[in-house]
C-alpha cells in the first residue's frame, strides 16, 4: 500500500483502536499490522503528538512480561476528534470512490 495513504489514515487507526479498550504503544502497532502494514516506529511519534494535543492521555501498568508498559487512553477532547476525522474521512472517502467510478465509466 501507498506510504502516504497509510500516513493519512495511521491518525485514524489509532482512536479508533483506542474507543475500544487502552492500548500500549506496541500493542496497536500490532493491532494496526494485521490490516495494514506499517513500521514500529511510525506510531510513537504519533501517539506523542496526540497526547501534546490533548487527545490522548496515559498511564504505566505492571507487566507479567518485562517492565511497566506505558497505556494510552482516549480522552474525551480525543473521542470529539475521532468523530469530526471520521466524518472527514467518509466524506472524503466517498468523493474518491466517486471519481474513481466516472473515471471507470467514462464520464
Amino acid at each position: 500500500m501507498n506510504v502516504q495513504f497509510k500516513k493519512g489514515i495511521l491518525e485514524i487507526c489509532v482512536l479508533v483502536l483506542l474507543v475500544k479498550k487502552d492500548c500500549y504503544g506496541y500493542e496497536l502497532v500490532q493491532k494496526i499490522s494485521e490490516k495494514v502494514e506499517i513500521a514500529e516506529g511510525s506510531i510513537y511519534p504519533l501517539l506523542r503528538r496526540l497526547t501534546k494535543e490533548g487527545y490522548l492521555t496515559t498511564y504505566l501498568q505492571e507487566s507479567t512480561e518485562g517492565p511497566s508498559r506505558k497505556y494510552y487512553k482516549l480522552t474525551e477532547l480525543g473521542h470529539a476528534h475521532l468523530q469530526q476525522q471520521l466524518n472527514e474521512w467518509y466524506a472524503f472517502s466517498e468523493a474518491v470512490n466517486q471519481l474513481i467510478k466516472d473515471g471507470e465509466n467514462g464520464e
